[in-house]
């Protein structure tokens, strides 16, 4: 199976991978791609399911994204597993700078006058923070909920954020797309021959070997009748 390990992660050693995996992300990005080469499925079909999964890895979509990636590999008819994979293209480290990209063309987009400033973002998850807060407690209380807070993240964070990944995303995306494709293709070609050059080394072993077993065959017959006449002479 390709997700399951000997050893499960405990919850704060999947939070450390999520945040910096072990090995640092060259190595962990390496592991993804050689786990996608190897999926047993036609080439296209890989790259329409990195397509897939890659787009929904680009898009805000916290804690759906295994679900969204197998609906969109779904939509494409791309492998399931390359979908799951792909969403894997983004990192703590990346994210910040494309949300920031995808932003600020989501409000350009949108006619959003609002500056993008370090101090506007946080105030904003802020904001939204309290009031979700604010409205669990208040089910168990008199308070009546409030929604101008994640009413303004809803509209200044997380729309724009939506709309201005789309772009970029599906650009990445078809990049990721017609690259998977002659990785795959090559990698495949390769295992094959590999498979082909070992099948044929066993073919020559065992040739070699029934040659070498029917030189010997006629040599012990031959002893076999010595000693039956050696016996008979003696008696």
């Amino acid at each position: 199976m390709v997700f399951k390990r000997r050893n499960p992660r405990t919850l704060w050693e999947w939070t450390r991978e999520m945040v910096y995996p072990t090995g640092g992300f060259k190595r962990a990005t390496r592991y993804v791609i050689h786990r996608m080469r190897r999926l047993p499925d036609t080439p296209h079909r890989i790259a329409r399911g990195v397509f897939a999964g890659s787009m929904v890895g680009f898009l805000p979509l916290p804690g759906m994204q295994f679900v969204a990636a197998w609906l969109a590999s779904r939509a494409v008819n791309g492998n399931l597993l390359a979908a799951l994979l792909a969403t894997f293209n983004t990192n703590p480290l990346t994210t910040p700078f494309f949300a920031v990209l995808a932003m600020t063309l989501g409000h350009w987009i949108l006619g959003i006058q609002q500056p993008l400033t370090a101090e506007y973002i946080g105030m904003a998850f802020a904001n939204a923070g309290a009031d979700l807060w604010y409205n669990v407690t208040a089910i168990f209380g008199p308070e009546h909920a409030r929604w101008d807070g994640l009413i303004q993240f809803w509209h200044e964070i997380y729309v724009p954020y939506f709309i201005g990944a789309l772009g970029p995303g599906t650009i990445l995306s078809v990049i990721f797309y017609y690259v998977t494709i002659p990785l795959v293709l090559a990698y495949q070609k390769a295992r094959a021959a590999t498979a082909r050059d070992r099948s044929e080394r066993r073919s020559k072993l065992r040739a070699t070997l029934t040659e070498a077993a029917a030189r010997l065959k006629p040599k012990a017959e031959k002893g076999d009748a010595h000693g039956d006449d050696g016996g008979k002479g003696s008696s």
